[in-house]
């Protein structure tokens, strides 16, 4: 026998469901439908879905630990590539959080970049969650097109943080490179585009009889679970709950820009996909005010951190709003360095954590569609 069958593990899930006439299935750590090293131990009864359980660590990087053995500077690149679909927002949370901490201004300009160039990057995120869940519902087509989006995205991303997918450009007290005048050019012609884009997205998917016949009436979620398991983001407003971070704990310049927090109240699964399209709109629309009103001046304070630099002791806590939800970063300093103690919360850890309750009674086809509605990225969750 495998080893790693033996003692209480095996006894408390396969031969359990061997006794209850139920069968164990593993969905993953290889699968398609859970977007990385993601194990699910399903227990079916025929196929209505008994007990779910995640098994996370399959990924695990420790970029906690990682942190405390590196500069306050050097360990920037790290955030980049907790959440690789979203790494600006935790780009915006840890040099948000050494900045609270240091008590360090930030250039205006700076601000205005990091708004414009987070919500491209939450677009670009959404465009790939919509593809790959259509791909994972059994739609080839949709991720054709949403790739072809979200590649000029990632065209005008690469002129101003010289990346395509881990970006690292936030610095602490601005980023490291300003934006010119053909960024703003290409940026303004791609918001008008895009729009004209949605209205075929919504006919071509979002009022296709077959996505509603399996999203709609699934994976119910609503404000007392999301609360009990601490879940944000889409989940939370797809529950009904009018909760965004940028606005709750309105931090850079987003309360300068007229925008609106999408919220359903369907609770399922339909209700999530809506309120990221919507996030789609409201993006293009902050990014269109702050265009406009994009200030001059500097991208970075003159006396940047250098590598040696030292923050002041104490502690500090700064979210931000990544695609997935709340990210959060609480950071301890003794005066060194070298921080004392980073600790990230991963909107995805507590979004993952609901499943296995929610999953509880479905059927194995709507665990797909359960999982695709969470929008997980495994690195962020098992960071």
């Amino acid at each position: 026998m495998n080893t790693f069958l033996e003692g209480d593990f095996y006894t408390n899930h396969f031969e359990k469901g061997a006794e209850e006439n139920t069968m164990i299935l593993n969905m993953g750590p290889q699968h398609p439908s859970t977007h990385g090293v993601l194990r699910v131990i399903l227990e079916l009864d025929g196929e209505y879905i008994v007990r779910a359980e995640p098994i996370l660590g399959y990924l695990h990087r420790m970029h906690e630990k990682m942190a405390e053995v590196k500069t306050w500077v050097q360990f920037m690149p790290n955030m980049g590539r907790v959440d690789y679909l979203h790494p600006l927002a935790w780009n915006h949370a840890y040099v948000g959080a050494v900045e609270k901490l240091a008590e360090i201004e930030v250039p205006e300009r700076a601000e205005f970049i990091r708004v414009i160039t987070s919500e491209f990057n939450r677009i670009s995120s959404h465009l790939l969650w919509w593809g790959a869940y259509l791909l994972d519902l059994g739609a080839f087509t949709p991720i054709m097109y949403a790739f072809d989006d979200r590649e000029m995205i990632m065209d005008m991303m690469q002129k101003c943080t010289g990346s395509r997918l881990t970006y690292s450009n936030f610095r602490i007290g601005g980023v490291s490179h300003d934006i010119d005048a053909a960024f703003v050019e290409k940026a303004k012609a791609f918001v008008p585009y895009l729009r004209s884009r949605l209205p075929m997205y919504k006919d071509l998917v979002t009022d296709n009889v077959i996505l509603r016949k399996r999203i709609e009436d699934v994976g119910h979620m609503d404000k007392n679970m999301c609360n009990r398991y601490g879940a944000t983001g889409p989940l939370i407003r797809g529950a009904g709950v009018k909760h965004d971070t940028r606005v709750a704990e309105s931090y850079s310049v987003y309360d300068r820009f007229d925008w609106e927090v999408p919220v359903y109240h369907e609770k399922d699964a339909m209700a999530r996909y809506m309120v990221r399209m919507e996030e789609i709109e409201q993006s293009l629309n902050i990014i269109e005010q702050a265009l406009e009103q994009l200030p001059e001046g500097e991208h970075i304070i003159k006396k940047r951190p250098k590598p040696t630099w030292k923050a002041p002791a104490g502690e500090a806590y700064f979210a931000a709003e990544s695609a997935r939800g709340k990210v959060g970063i609480h950071i301890v300093s003794d005066g060194s360095k070298i921080p004392y103690r980073v600790k990230l919360r991963a909107p995805g850890f507590s979004n993952l954590s609901l499943f296995a309750e929610c999953a509880k009674g479905t059927m194995l086809a709507d665990a797909v569609a359960i999982l695709g509605s969470l929008d997980m990225v495994i690195p962020e969750i098992d960071r």
